[in-house]
């Protein structure tokens, strides 16, 4: 195991009807602006609870509405301009993942003078930044509990992820996910899978701690997915679901191991072209870089189908093929595309993303060996 430091300063308030508990945990006199996404918020009754409780507690406050599924600078724009205006110190997140990546732009950009973009390219948060909480409606990202917030620009179809400041809270209601289309719910189970497999998925005999805890949040997800399919309003399911999309990205499993990212980079840039979902692109890219790397991966990949799928007999390459084919056909279990092909892309998108990774000199994966080159060798095997 690798040396390392671990502080995860954000506190969890977890369960049935907290979000009344949310006024209380932000310091009085504060010029709180709260933002959202789309209105999801308001048919699903978080809004009402969240205004209740910021009243009740005697807090005043500004709202900021409109952050996209995929958060775009120029939107985020538009909310630091606001939050300059009315000076604003304290920033509340209401929604998913993409709400709160965004808000984390705004945390950065409230204090920069600079175009929030540059902020972006940079890779972290420059100077003084605004503390942030969340109220998290979409189990997926982690980003609840994480400092890092992956941010797109419409302008010129890119997408980069950069890191900022730890919520200071983050509260998790399960019940607020009863409401969720099935769509973002199997987009929300790739991400969290996908999540834990970039910090798993490289070489055995680092940690055994990393490795079954890692190995305990996979199963818990494959377990509990087709559950939540025929079920999608029972409580306890979606707690385990909404705890384990925490766990499996606030630093945890991460702790003293190797971790790869290349199928998040990859799937990034699928979604700067063509808007695809990020659980969707996700879904694709993984299976498509484990049939390229295998050889690379193949010790851990024999340990994960032996843990996780059950994969204990055969030879060794035998095993390795159906481990890759149990990890695509969870996908499709969600009801995700798993190619390429299915989702409408072909040879050009390609042929970008090797262009675009090239010219950036990118370095991805465990052993820096994704660049542009494997990359597009593992888009051939998505296709």
């Amino acid at each position: 195991m690798e040396n390392f430091i671990f502080q995860n300063p954000t506190k969890l308030i977890f369960g049935r009807g907290m979000i009344e508990k949310l006024g209380g945990q932000i310091p009085q006199g504060k010029r709180i602006m709260v933002t959202f996404g789309g209105g999801s918020v308001r048919r699903n009754g978080v809004y009402d609870q969240v205004v209740a409780s910021l009243r009740a507690a005697g807090h005043t406050f500004s709202e900021f509405w409109g952050i996209e599924a995929n958060p775009t600078v120029e939107t985020l724009r538009k909310a630091i301009t606001q939050g300059k205006a009315e000076g604003t110190d304290f920033l509340l997140a209401v929604g998913g993942g993409s709400v709160i990546d965004g808000t984390k732009l705004i945390s950065a950009g409230l204090r920069y003078e600079g175009d929030p973009w540059e902020i972006v390219l940079s890779g972290k948060a420059k100077g003084e930044t605004v503390p942030l909480a969340t109220v998290l409606t979409l189990p997926a990202t982690g980003s609840e509990m994480n400092s890092g917030a992956v941010i797109s620009r419409s302008e010129t179809h890119e997408k980069f992820a950069f890191y900022n400041r730890n919520p200071e809270f983050s509260i998790l209601d399960p019940e607020v996910t009863f409401s969720l289309p099935a769509n973002q719910i199997a987009n929300g189970l790739s991400d969290t899978f996908v999540h834990i497999m970039e910090q798993y998925m490289t070489r055995p005999g680092q940690s055994r701690v990393m490795d079954r805890w890692a190995e305990g949040l996979l199963l818990t997800l494959i377990d509990i997915a087709p559950k939540i399919k025929a079920d999608p309003k029972n409580y306890d399911l979606m707690a385990d679901f909404m705890l384990t999309a925490t766990m499996g990205l606030n630093g945890f499993i991460a702790m003293g191991v190797e971790q790869d990212w290349a199928t998040h980079q990859i799937g990034h840039e699928l979604t700067a072209l063509h808007g695809l979902a990020h659980g969707a692109t996700l879904a694709i890219v993984l299976p498509a870089l484990l049939r390229t790397l295998r050889e690379q991966k193949g010790d851990k990949l024999v340990q994960y189908g032996e843990r996780v799928w059950g994969v204990v007999s055969g030879s060794r390459e035998e095993r390795i093929d159906r481990t890759i084919e149990c990890t695509e056909q969870f996908f499709r279990s969600l009801g995700l595309a798993t190619r390429l092909s299915e989702a409408g892309i072909g040879k050009e998108t390609r042929d970008e993303i090797v262009r675009r990774f090239t010219e950036r000199g990118v370095h991805f994966g465990e052993r820096q060996n994704v660049d542009g080159e494997m990359a597009g060798r593992i888009l051939d095997n998505a296709m």
